[in-house]
């Protein structure tokens, strides 16, 4: 390949970091030289509410569809607990990186016990916040937006007491901060995908030599709860595969109701719709 491939990307510190990982999986697999592209974002732009209230995960991707779409780039590098559950078929996910840590990490505090009754915790996250307010319910909730040094900055001038981020995403900006928490995390979380046009066939046999099986695996089968679940970035879902089994759980916002099993990607959904309150229910359309 006479030219660099071009990798779009989001332009976050992270998403940089995450991109030049891939390019150098693919120099260091196939001798490919690769020109890293950033591309701002509606998903970045927008920092005052909620993405589910004004276009959930896409607007994430739709600005790297464009640029794939318009020849501008050859690939995309995205967070895959980022990527709707349901992607054009114009599109395809043809490569994953090994997984990263999938916990998220506490920062403000040792552990959810020691924050002090009341505590403001920084979160955007449906999931989070009623994982949360499940083991701590005087915890108040709050949205924090930003990228994750933007939270970090929030957290040391104390507009908040506590906020959760991703294991994986602080270890690859080298940030060794926070405690680990045992939660079950978002689907796909700690997973780098490559998105590529379907009809680059050149590129998927490329691809096809950094794909991490495993975690591919892994991650179809958490996106394939989620499509049987119905669920969208108001709900929220917690799931971790592995060996074909599906760990997950779904909560109500206020944590009060929570519905959890294992089992395989469809039967689990069903079966945890089945089991759950009406108003739970509700919140997905299966």
């Amino acid at each position: 390949m006479s030219q660099p491939l071009r990798i779009g990307t989001r332009g976050s510190p992270l998403a940089l970091a995450q991109a030049q990982m891939v390019a150098d999986a693919l120099r260091a697999k196939t001798g490919v030289a690769s020109a890293i592209v950033p591309i701002t974002t509606t998903g970045d732009l927008i920092q005052d509410r909620p993405l589910a209230e004004v276009g959930g995960k896409a607007l994430w991707t739709k600005e790297l569809d464009r640029a794939l779409l318009d020849g501008r780039t050859d690939l995309s590098v995205h967070s895959m607990k980022d990527v709707e559950t349901l992607r054009p078929e114009t599109f395809a996910i043809a490569a994953m990186l090994e997984r990263a840590d999938t916990r998220d990490r506490l920062i403000g505090a040792e552990s959810l016990a020691a924050l002090p009754e009341g505590a403001r915790v920084g979160t955007s996250s449906p999931r989070r916040t009623a994982q949360l307010l499940a083991r701590r319910p005087d915890l108040e909730c709050a949205l924090i937006r930003g990228n994750v040094q933007t939270r970090l900055a929030k957290i040391a001038a104390g507009e908040f007491d506590a906020t959760l981020l991703a294991a994986a995403g602080l270890d690859r900006l080298g940030l060794d901060t926070g405690s680990p928490l045992d939660l079950l995390p978002a689907p796909a979380q700690g997973a780098i995908g490559v998105e590529i046009l379907a009809e680059r066939q050149d590129l998927l046999t490329l691809l096809a030599t950094i794909d991490h099986r495993p975690t591919h695996e892994a991650v179809n089968a958490e996106r394939a709860f989620l499509a049987a679940l119905g669920g969208d970035c108001h709900s929220a879902v917690a799931a971790r595969a592995g060996d074909g089994i599906v760990r997950a759980e779904i909560l109500s916002a206020d944590g009060r109701e929570i519905q959890a099993g294992e089992g395989a990607p469809a039967e689990l959904a069903h079966r945890l719709l089945d089991a759950a309150s009406p108003a739970l229910r509700a919140m997905f359309q299966p």
